[in-house]
């Protein structure tokens, strides 16, 4: 196994930083772990940085309160109405015994209005391990899976949108027959209009519904890339459908049919991702070889599943995957989203049968498939997708792997941290 991890944005500027953050806000409250890096050794002490800033001055005289405790948690430590003379605060978060996150949240309250800000301490995070069941059946059961959506035809149909087509590209609508007769599976996908053989890309969606553009800016510097969405219906539409439809019949879709391991709603959809690559591979314009997935928070788990399932794939990059270690919370840890088995969700969603399906379902139990490179970026103060259930699927990986740290993102990137994940792809791609 090869592994490499890359720290970049730490600590100091901060206040450069939290800008980004927060953008549009006045008030700004920082908050640092005093290692550069973050991280420290189980039973060593953490100590985070507090400063409150306005027009890049410290705020005299504040009165702050702040939380410790191991993330998605209940605190272990709790402060309320502390006047911070200076602006400046120093908070003994105390340690964690066993590899995990350490999270400190601060709110101050200036002129009637709260300001909050967070970081998160990591205790040896490549030690942490995952918490899901991986079922004894679970390759045989993708791979029966597989097998009986290859017999479906693909039927694929191919829409020219001659508005969204470029000098470079052309731009099509797509839908393809998938999982059953009858049902569909759609995105745009973008060719390069000159002759020749080119590389493909496959993005893989965030959670939610929405229509989408396609990869336009990519396909002209020669790659195919087709982006697609899940839920079957078409993904260009106009934007008052989708708001609808999750609001209404989409909502939750993540909990649909989950105590069913042969029909839950995720079914369709992991095995519509390797649909798309039979897709790709029908194009007369593919190399058929060099291909990619990309995505972030669900299109980050996505990615990870559909390497794992599809030895097509050569390379994958992912963003904060969702769907990770999900039975932590049953282990008083904190789970990926969706969340399903926190305390708000555990009473309906903790029974035998959903827990049974969680294991087929499970970023984890995918990761431990993957076989080639991937380059995985994340951050520690993500509060959607939690670290603890980034690094339980991240550390069962044996291929060759990367990770790009961006420690104070949430669930959110910087600029030039995407463009470090885009050169990357097409570096593996060979796109020059």
């Amino acid at each position: 196994m090869k592994t490499r991890i890359f720290l970049f944005f730490l600590l100091f500027p901060v206040l450069h930083a939290e800008v980004l953050a927060q953008p549009g806000q006045v008030v700004k409250v920082i908050v640092g772990p005093d290692h550069d890096d973050w991280t420290y050794k189980p039973g060593e002490t953490a100590k985070f940085n507090v400063m409150v800033i306005r027009d890049g001055n410290l705020i005299k005289d504040v009165t702050v309160s702040y939380k410790v405790g191991p993330e998605k948690m209940d605190p272990t430590k709790t402060e309320d109405n502390v006047v911070l003379k200076k602006g400046t605060l120093t908070i003994d978060g105390g340690t964690m015994r066993t590899p995990g996150f350490l999270r400190c949240e601060v709110v101050a309250k200036v002129d009637g209005k709260e300001y909050r800000g967070l970081a998160t301490a990591a205790f040896d995070p490549l030690r942490i391990q995952p918490t899901v069941e991986n079922p004894a059946d679970f390759v045989q059961f993708w791979e029966k899976a597989k097998e009986e959506n290859s017999k479906i035809p693909i039927d694929a149909r191919m829409t020219l949108l001659p508005e969204r087509c470029t000098e470079k590209v052309n731009v099509y609508h797509v839908n393809l027959q998938n999982f059953r007769p009858g049902s569909r599976f759609y995105g745009i996908l973008c060719v390069p209009k000159a002759e020749g053989k080119y590389p493909a890309l496959l993005r893989v969606p965030g959670a939610g519904v929405r229509p989408y553009n396609g990869d336009v800016s990519t396909a002209e510097k020669g790659v195919i890339t087709f982006e697609v969405g899940i839920h079957g219906v078409p993904v260009n539409m106009e934007p008052a459908v989708y708001q609808n439809l999750g609001a209404g019949p989409l909502n939750r879709y993540f909990t649909f049919n989950l105590d069913d391991k042969d029909q839950y709603y995720y079914k369709r959809v992991y095995l519509g991702c390797v649909r798309s690559i039979d897709f790709i591979f029908t194009l007369p314009q593919f190399d058929g070889s060099n291909l990619a997935v990309t995505g972030g928070s669900q299109g980050g788990a996505l990615s990870i599943i559909t390497a794992g399932l599809d030895s097509r794939v050569k390379y994958l990059a992912a963003y904060y995957p969702a769907l990770s270690d999900l039975t932590g919370y049953l282990k008083n840890r904190a789970g990926g989203w969706p969340h399903v088995l926190d305390k708000n969700n555990a009473a309906v969603h903790n029974t035998k049968a959903k827990l049974e399906t969680i294991g087929y379902y499970d970023v984890v139990n995918f990761a431990r498939q993957v076989k080639v490179p991937g380059l995985y970026s994340w951050g520690f103060n993500d509060e959607v997708c939690p670290p603890t259930s980034m690094y339980a699927a991240y550390n069962v990986i044996t291929a060759p792997k990367e990770l790009l740290l961006a420690l104070e993102t949430g669930h959110w990137t910087y600029p030039e941290q995407r463009e470090k994940v885009e050169a990357w792809l097409m570096e593996k791609l060979q796109v020059r």
